[in-house]
């Protein structure tokens, strides 16, 4: 890969998707003004289809949040990232920073950016401290 691509987080997932999500226009922006491939995982869809059909906080039927997934994937930038390691793997090099249970998939979502030496797109701020200044190149919070 020339250039870093972009694993999405499960909150950029959301905002992108649903239309009237008060981040879906930020997103889309930087989406738009992006040329570098971009995509998802296993956990990234696992969490947006978790979150958007939960009946108190989504939008979505499972089945619209399923094709919601499936039309992103036509996108001619969209990759999916493949996950090959375990989590403990993956969040090893900043494991001392894993302090709660809502780093988890942070952690894991992080560490397979690394991994493929790209960068992890998301709207939570507290990312910075789980990267540390090591990893800071491998994630970009969107304010």
């Amino acid at each position: 890969m020339s250039s870093p691509a972009y694993l999405l987080d499960v909150n950029i997932a959301i905002a992108l998707l649903d239309p009237d999500h008060v981040h879906y226009r930020r997103v889309r922006k930087w989406l738009t003004g992006t040329e570098q491939m971009w995509g998802t995982c296993a956990f990234t869809e696992a969490g947006f289809l978790r979150i958007t059909t939960d009946p108190r906080a989504g939008a979505f039927t499972v089945e619209q949040a399923v094709e919601s997934l499936r039309l992103l994937t036509l996108h001619p930038r969209f990759r999916f990232w493949p996950i090959g390691a375990c989590w403990a793997t993956l969040a090893a090099p900043f494991l001392k920073h894993v302090v709660g249970h809502k780093q988890i998939t942070d952690a894991y979502l992080l560490g397979l950016a690394i991994s493929e030496d790209g960068i992890l797109v998301t709207m939570d701020k507290g990312i910075r401290f789980l990267a540390g200044e090591r990893y800071a190149k491998n994630i970009l919070v969107l304010e």
